[in-house]
């Protein structure tokens, strides 16, 4: 069970937004990952628990940031229920999406065990319900994603295959990499894994 820590920036300006404490593990009907999200300074300021079946699709979602909440899974497309800070009104939603984004690196390997890409493969389009800062506001995007090439390295601890995808935001056109290894996500846009207790697991083929 990797256990570990990201810090979060701005990846366009790379303005500092805290860290992600995270526990992650796959299991025998999928895999789950726990985080804590903390301020710059220090302070609680969210946290993430999202759990996916063996195929990749989201079976549970909870997310907490600015005292607003959001519940989902999928259900005809993705379902999700938004909650205020008072507790007082709830807001549903559905979009025919295939899975749930964010700025938890979560998402990202949530998504390639969707996905299941191959190396050279064409690029494949997915529609996603992104969930913004600060406030968790469902936003609906269109991503392209391919892996362009899988290495394996020398480690102290034995060989680790490293993923790398091409990331296409449809609406805009920019580009951005995302390196993965197993459950990790080693560098993204406003992601770097900062420190890792254990190995990233190794996903059955």
């Amino acid at each position: 069970m990797p256990r570990g820590r990201y810090s979060l920036h701005d990846p366009h300006d790379h303005t500092p937004l805290g860290e992600e404490h995270f526990h992650c593990a796959p299991g025998p009907s999928g895999w789950r990952y726990v985080s804590q999200i903390t301020t710059p300074a220090g302070d609680h300021h969210g946290s993430v628990d999202l759990a996916v079946d063996a195929l990749g699709r989201p079976i549970r979602l909870e997310l907490h940031a600015a005292g607003w909440q959001v519940r989902g899974a999928a259900l005809d497309g993705v379902t999700w229920v938004r909650t205020d800070p008072t507790g007082t009104h709830a807001t549903e939603g559905n979009v025919r999406a295939h899975a749930f984004t964010g700025t938890s690196p979560a998402f990202l390997v949530a998504l390639t065990r969707l996905l299941r890409l191959d190396p050279g493969a064409p690029e494949t389009r997915v529609r996603l319900v992104a969930f913004t800062d600060p406030v968790l506001a469902p936003l609906t995007v269109d991503r392209s994603w391919a892996l362009r090439k899988r290495e394996t390295h020398s480690t102290d601890d034995g060989p680790l295959t490293v993923d790398e995808y091409q990331v296409v935001a449809l609406d805009t056109g920019e580009r951005h990499t995302v390196h993965i290894a197993g459950d990790v996500v080693l560098a993204a846009p406003g992601i770097e894994l900062e420190d890792l207790d254990t190995r990233p697991s190794v996903f059955p083929a």
